[in-house]
């Protein structure tokens, strides 16, 4: 089936393709035209077609009509003044019995529309019994227009008529958009500035001696207009406008249009594959602890939760996934983390978004130090409850593992230590929150390894012993610094002393102590450790 299916999408591809490009041919005038010999005329009827009569013996469709076909032709009088026409051609046996043929157009909502071509009695007696080709377009048809073409005889025999629907071409074809006026709409081309966020549109081939409307436009099932929009009028010499854009969007549109009633639109959208500005806008309801997406613009891709790992990979979390068309989206019961991601899938592509990784979040793991000691504490900003177990790495098994689950509740702004087991170093716990559906692991690790001497005991006396220690020193450094003093001291007395020593006193300094008379029972006399110009006076008792 698959095959096939692609066989025929290829074949209406190529159809597509051909109908788009495909020139029309040109006639100056519409005629009917019959083989060389008959002599025959048209003239259009508007009148309710004639009731039938019952067909003379042997007479059927397939011995009247053969080789019926209908194509679409142009008729111009001038540049961008051009109509279509319906060209009907078939071969008819002639018999004494058909005097003509009536080709008649019908099409929902409109007028059944005939054309009668009669043969000229002379001729048709002359050229009886034989193949005749007869060719008419002269009936207007619109562009896309679905008409159900008939082929009877004149008179109308009952059950003798051929019947077929045409589509005629649409304002798809090239053609048409640069002849037709129904389906001119301009060529639209722009020049992209990202800086100032502006496109400059310059329209060319548009309607002519008729102003001309542009503007942007978000895409959809209708193109609804942004507020950007301009009317560039017929006398202007340069058919150029600036359009103001907010967002570079994949459904933003340049939409362009002649200033006349119901007049086709023709569009182009600039960023039509930049699909990566459409994963933005993510919020988070913290009330209902809910994350709301809504895409800008209408996109088929798929939307889930990860939880974002340190290697830089995104784990998809089970139960996640949603399709995207043009609703919102939510995700209920969502704990906020700056880890927990959203993944946007379109075919082969996708785009990871983190709206929490900025910080945000109700609870987290800390890492503390008590007596010298490091500790994992759990502090929730909300009453939640959590799963709580060691997360194992080893080498033969290089990935986190979890083992020997506990779960507890933690109230809010009460923090809670977890019980690290007895173990102090390289030690990690995996921290989960239950009671949400959403939800991403937290995992924290001690690093600091203690020694025995690091235990809280040894801690105690630790803090006896040290600053006894710094007493003691302190002890020793003053008196070391007091017995310095007191030996400069005595180095500088026994100087002193050995300078006095020796200078000996004159005779006449010791006649003149001799001659002192005693006061009051005790002698004054001068020292006789004499140093440069500095005397001394010892009281000597008697």
């Amino acid at each position: 089936m698959i095959p096939w299916l692609a066989l025929l999408m290829s074949y209406h591809c190529l159809i597509g393709v051909a109908a788009e490009n495909t020139q029309l041919e040109r006639i100056e005038r519409c005629q009917t035209r019959c083989s060389q010999g008959l002599s025959c005329k048209s003239r259009p009827e508007f009148w309710f077609a004639p009731v039938c009569q019952d067909a003379p013996t042997g007479l059927t469709s397939n011995t009247v009509f053969h080789n019926v076909s209908i194509s679409t032709v142009m008729r111009c009088e001038e540049k961008q003044k051009c109509t279509l026409h319906l060209r009907i051609q078939t071969v008819v046996d002639l018999m004494d019995s058909v005097h003509g043929v009536s080709i008649c157009t019908n099409s929902a909502g409109m007028m059944t529309n005939c054309q009668t071509i009669h043969f000229n009695k002379a001729s048709r007696r002359l050229m009886s019994g034989l193949p005749v080709k007869i060719e008419n377009d002269c009936t207007e048809v619109s562009p896309n227009q679905q008409l159900q073409v008939t082929v009877k005889t004149v008179p109308s025999y009952c059950g003798i008529s051929w019947s077929s629907m045409y589509h005629a071409p649409g304002c798809i074809n090239k053609d048409l958009r640069k002849n037709v006026p129904e389906c001119i709409t301009g060529t639209l081309s722009y020049i992209e500035n990202p800086v100032k966020k502006e496109l400059t549109v310059n329209v060319s081939d548009m309607l002519q001696d008729h102003d001309y409307h542009l503007r942007l436009c978000h895409k959809d099932f209708i193109c609804t207009g942004t507020g950007a929009h301009t009317l560039l009028k017929k006398e202007q010499p340069s058919k150029t406008a600036v359009l103001p854009y907010s967002r570079p969007l994949p459904c933003l549109c340049i939409e362009g249009w002649s200033a006349v009633m119901d007049a086709p639109r023709v569009q182009v959208c600039p960023f039509k594959d930049r699909l990566e500005e459409l994963w933005f806008g993510i919020t988070f309801d913290p009330l209902e602890e809910a994350l709301i997406w809504e895409p800008a613009c209408p996109v088929t891709a798929v939307a889930g939760l990860c939880e974002k790992k340190e290697g830089g990979d995104c784990v998809d979390l089970p139960d996640s996934l949603q399709n995207i068309s043009r609703e919102k989206i939510m995700f209920a019961k969502v704990d906020p983390q700056p880890q927990l991601c959203m993944k946007f899938t379109a075919g082969s592509q996708s785009w990871i978004r983190c709206p929490f990784a900025d910080g945000i979040k109700v609870w987290d793991v800390i890492v503390s130090k008590r007596h010298g000691q490091e500790e994992l504490q759990i502090l929730s900003q909300v009453t939640a409850r959590f799963s709580v177990g060691p997360w194992v790495t080893s080498a033969e098994s290089p990935v986190g593992q979890m083992t020997d689950m506990t779960f507890l509740e933690v109230e809010k702004h009460k923090p809670i230590e977890l019980d690290l087991k007895g173990r102090q170093c390289n030690f990690c716990q995996q921290v989960k929150r239950i009671d949400v559906k959403y939800a991403a692991t937290v995992v924290r690790c001690t690093k600091l390894c203690m020694s025995k001497l690091s235990s809280p005991a040894s801690y105690a006396s630790t803090g006896i012993i040290i600053p006894a220690a710094a007493c003691i020193s302190c002890i020793v450094v003053i008196t070391l610094v007091l017995w310095l003093l007191l030996m400069v001291f005595r180095r500088r007395k026994e100087k002193r002393r050995g300078v006095c020593l020796s200078e000996k006193p004159t005779d006449t300094e010791i006649s003149e102590v001799q001659s002192h008379r005693s006061v009051r029972g005790r002698v004054l006399m001068p020292d006789p450790l004499k140093c440069g110009n500095n005397e001394k006076a010892n009281l000597l008792l008697n």
